[in-house]
């Protein structure tokens, strides 16, 4: 059984990320911030830097490298640094520093001075709540504002009123970071007006097209490289700041260039998650049938509004049925660093808020939790006629509460000793995406086969599920398939983000492995071939012919060829138009209260997921392990604080906190399996962030359930609980 097959080189320590290439002449560049959240860069004086020990060059914007701003159909602009003398928040990068050694550069970048013309900085979402404004239009193009009526009802007010049971409550979450194992980091290389770059990135196809806009240079003459990413949960989706200053400053000196940020520098120098307070108001029926949901949401954003949060659209847009439904999301820019996607963008934090008030409504109605949620099911989206195309969400809510024992649950805590015990649950949906793909399949006259993508893995499996798939459907041992991926060099992978890359790549292989089939039974039948003028099918890795066979290396061997190559593509199509998509979900979690010290810790999770076919269980398990940890960490641990002036007071990895092995005892994954061919011919559907979503939530249900305090923030802390 194939496991992981990057698993023995990441932990032996040979497998070679971005930063690990060192290349001769290499010299290194260090990243200097800005120290004000809103301004403008009066004078910098970068004498003393200059003369510091191996200093080769100190770039700001009054002696910049020459950059243009990239943007990509979809995606957008991407920012590039030093182009301007403006500061829109606390540790913009604004300087670069290059010299002979790392501490030569980071030594340097200190001794250089900024003079700033310091302008007023809003800082605080709950401050700048007054200047909020309406979101643009989500990925996929959902207006910020989305009202579904039933036909004899005048507004969502009024279903409201007419509701006889009606929770309303506010809801907040915490700004977050990536805060990815491997930091942003690259190494650049010219050689005769070509440029190499080694850089962990989540697309190298579109980090090499961005880096080819920003420098001016014909496509071909840029090759990113990022075979191993450190992790990235949407913060590696663009190209970073030290790829671009590393290639523009390697070719500006004619040496490599190593950077790399500091892991206090990622906190700033990249891109969060927004904070976000939401707004929810939910009317039911005596018996639990929703009759009117309203969820208003506003999140933060950078001055140049470059990121939405959409919770409301990635949760109550869609999770339940309802006659009477409205949404909106507003956003609030700020004098903070830029918000990306980031694991379940708009899903993570809205089901913390969608999740608490449905858990809110049940204890209101005297009713199991569970029970409401399979009550209000939805067959498709409030208010859409194209109904989901696979679910089975009311099968993961029974076999979990089988397993986790939920039938013990008692309405009230129970106790153990000092520690009060609660149970909670809440639903994870997130949607079944795809985005277009082409891979790479060689034949080779030795019997074995290479299929290759530029798409990335960072750790999500995507290497071991090309083999997988190839193997599957060249039908060959996957021992005789080598995948490769992270080179912009091969055939156009696209993004690894969104939770698509099994569904994009793996429907591609298959379309490739076709095409590579047809061609092999082609060149069989040809004149002068082994089986010339015969019919010639396919199997087990052979072509046969009236009961005589070969493989394919012997057949490309008698025709003289040393291997045989196609490219298969895939992309949405007219699937879209009839159903609906989405992974399911059912979180359970058990928290134990201390009774004393309030301390709430995890004593056991277990996540119930229909996503489709999984096609490697160990990855599959892992992927959905570490998003529910994650839920756990946005829950009781993670939060950026933003002092007043814009500074991040815990950008750290010594205070902000993530959980460690202590904090996770118990953590137990079950898959419902049914192929979703609808979606896609490999059947799957996305899993990498579906295990993030609801987790907070049954978190914040089961500190209700343990000490009958609602909680409704993350993270959520001692003080919080001292009131009971």
């Amino acid at each position: 059984m194939i496991t992981r097959l990057d698993a023995p080189l990441k932990v032996t320590g040979d497998a070679k990320y971005g930063a690990d290439h060192t290349f001769p002449g290499m010299v290194y560049g260090y990243v200097v911030l800005s120290t004000i959240a809103h301004g403008e860069i009066e004078a910098v004086d970068a004498t003393a830097a200059k003369s510091a020990p191996g200093v080769l060059a100190v770039y700001t914007p009054f002696d910049p490298l020459t950059l243009r701003t990239p943007s990509l159909p979809v995606f957008g602009e991407t920012w590039v640094p030093l182009q301007d003398k403006q500061v829109t928040y606390y540790g913009q990068p604004i300087g670069f520093v290059v010299a002979e050694t790392f501490e030569q550069a980071r030594d340097a970048a200190a001794l250089v001075e900024v003079t700033y013309r310091e302008r007023p900085a809003l800082t605080s979402l709950v401050e700048g709540l007054d200047t909020a404004e309406p979101a643009a239009p989500t990925f996929g193009g959902a207006p910020p504002e989305i009202e579904v009526l039933a036909e004899d009802v005048e507004s969502i007010e009024a279903a409201l009123a007419a509701s006889p049971v009606v929770v309303e409550a506010t809801y907040t979450t915490a700004t977050q970071n990536h805060a990815a194992m491997e930091p942003h980091s690259a190494v650049a290389v010219w050689d005769d007006g070509e440029l190499t770059v080694y850089s962990g990135n989540q697309a190298s196809d579109m980090q090499a097209a961005e880096l080819a806009i920003a420098l001016e240079l014909a496509p071909e003459a840029v090759h990113a490289v990022n075979p191993f990413v450190g992790g990235a949960f949407g913060g590696k989706g663009r190209t970073s700041t030290p790829a671009f200053l590393a290639a523009a400053a390697a070719r500006s000196l004619g040496r490599p260039v190593k950077a790399a940020l500091t892991r206090e520098q990622v906190f700033t120098a990249t891109a969060g998650r927004a904070a976000t307070i939401q707004k929810l108001a939910i009317g039911a029926e005596p018996d639990g049938t929703l009759v009117a949901l309203r969820h208003d949401s506003w999140c933060h954003t950078d001055t140049a509004r470059s990121f939405v949060e959409p919770t409301s659209h990635g949760t109550s847009r869609e999770w339940y049925s309802t006659k009477n439904l409205s949404i909106t999301q507003k956003v609030v820019p700020l004098n903070l660093p830029p918000t990306t996607f980031m694991r379940a963008p708009g899903e993570a934090p809205g089901s913390f808020a969608l999740e608490s008030a449905i858990d809110e409504l049940a204890v209101k109605l005297g009713m199991d939790p569970i029970e409401l949620r399979v009550r209000n099911n939805s067959t498709a989206p409030p208010g859409h006629d194209l109904q989901w195309s696979s679910k089975h969400l009311d099968e993961c809510f029974r076999i979990g509460a089988d397993r986790f024992g939920w039938a013990h649950r008692p309405a009230g805590s129970r106790t153990d000793g000092d520690w009060l015990v609660g149970m909670g649950v809440a639903t994870a949906v997130f949607p079944a995406l795809r985005f277009p793909a082409t891979v790479g399949i060689t034949l080779h006259a030795d019997d074995t086969a290479v299929v290759g993508t530029s798409g990335a893995d960072p750790g999500t499996g995507l290497l071991t599920v090309l083999s997988l798939i190839g193997a599957e459907s060249l039908d060959i041992p996957a021992d005789r398939i080598t995948p490769r991926l992270g080179d912009s060099a091969l055939p156009p992978g696209g993004m690894s983000g969104g939770s698509t890359a099994t569904a994009s790549a793996g429907t591609a292989i298959m379309l490739a492995a076709t095409k590579a089939i047809d061609e092999l039974t082609a060149l069989a039948a040809d004149p002068g071939a082994p089986f010339a003028g015969r019919q010639v099918t396919y199997a087990d890795g052979r072509v046969f012919a009236d009961g005589e066979s070969m493989t394919f290396g012997e057949l490309l061997r008698a025709v003289g060829r040393e291997s045989l190559q196609v490219t298969g593509t895939s992309a949405p199509g007219e699937e879209m138009t009839k159903h609906s998509f989405a992974s399911w979900g059912a979180q359970f979690c058990e928290v134990r209260v201390h009774k004393w010290t309030r301390e709430a810790r995890v004593s056991r999770m277990l996540g119930v997921f229909d996503a489709g076919r999984i096609i490697n269980d160990k990855a599959a398990r892992s992927q959905i392990m570490g998003g529910m940890i994650w839920g756990v960490s946005a829950a009781l641990h993670e939060g950026l604080e933003i002092e007043a002036n814009g500074r991040l007071a815990n950008g750290d990895f010594a205070s902000y906190l993530l959980p460690v092995n202590a904090d996770i005892p118990e953590v137990g994954v079950h898959f419902v399996e049914y192929p979703d061919t609808l979606h896609n011919a490999v059947g799957a559907r996305g899993l990498g962030e579906i295990g993030t979503v609801g987790m907070a939530a049954a978190v914040a249900n089961a500190v209700y359930n343990a000490t009958g305090i609602r909680v409704r923030h993350i993270p959520i802390t001692i003080e919080d609980l001292l009131e009971g």
